[in-house]
């Protein structure tokens, strides 16, 4: 166990993918934490196994974002995890949990866009609002958006807006909490391989064109964005907060080879 022993951690959309890896990494580092789900409940419980594993706590809360009630359920679960544990406050709160959106300006429709917006951007507002009364005094809060921000790929129109209208909450929320100690910061990952990138990005021609784009040379993990994550839930990030991390391995920093 790290150095971070008693405190807590809410990760939203943890069951799999980069949510699991940050769930993995603050368990990792001591923190209990709740692992957040919408709808696989086998794959959040495995979550929970994997951290129990590696000698880690966590428990299961689950919410469809989107849905009405979400956010009650949400907390209440919550509360009711953290009871069961012996605690009652937050130290911190990753906003993980979202939805992508393939359409450009002509494909895209109105329900698409207000789900989006619902999803990626009303939802991690008031789950920072209702979360606030139990994050505790140099808590961290943590919203993770996307290097598709600064890329504007025209088919990611909707998804882009929201995620860019979530890395819009760091700077305002910064100055209103840091006198708490509280920090605020994006996370904006790159094509990063997971169980549900799978399918695209391990293609011979399409893999090689991701690593020609990234100065590292190759296809993000979940771990390499948890790690960031990590690094400003943790004791050595209490001075970084309003910020927005690259989280790509160098994606796009200079000529586009064609794909």
């Amino acid at each position: 166990m790290g150095e971070s022993h008693g405190r807590t951690a809410l990760v939203t959309g943890a069951s799999r993918g980069i949510g699991r890896a940050v769930a993995q990494r603050l368990a990792a580092d001591g923190l209990l934490v709740a692992v957040h789900y919408g709808g696989n409940e086998e794959a959040a419980a495995r979550t929970v196994e994997l951290i129990a594993e590696s000698g880690g706590r966590a428990f299961t809360v689950r919410a469809r974002f989107g849905e009405s009630g979400a956010l009650d359920r949400l907390f209440d679960g919550l509360a009711a995890g953290l009871a069961e544990h012996g605690e009652d406050g937050l130290d911190v709160l990753v906003n993980n949990a979202g939805i992508n959106l393939m359409a450009s300006i002509g494909q895209l429709t109105e329900e698409e866009f207000d789900r989006v917006m619902a999803v990626n951007v009303r939802t991690p507002v008031f789950v920072i609002q209702r979360a606030l009364p139990l994050l505790r005094d140099g808590g961290r809060i943590v919203n993770m958006a996307s290097t598709a921000t600064r890329i504007g790929a025209p088919v990611q129109l909707g998804y882009i807006v929201s995620k860019t209208a979530l890395a819009a909450l760091a700077a305002p929320l910064a100055n209103e909490l840091g006198r708490r100690g509280i920090t605020v910061n994006t996370v904006n990952p790159g094509v990063i391989l997971t169980d549900m990138t799978s399918p695209w990005v391990t293609g011979e021609e399409t893999s090689a064109w991701v690593e020609s784009i990234t100065a590292l040379g190759r296809i993000g993990l979940p771990e390499d964005v948890a790690d960031v994550v990590g690094f400003l839930a943790g004791p050595q990030g209490r001075w970084v907060t309003g910020q927005s991390v690259d989280a790509s391995g160098g994606t796009y920093l200079g000529p586009i080879p064609q794909a």
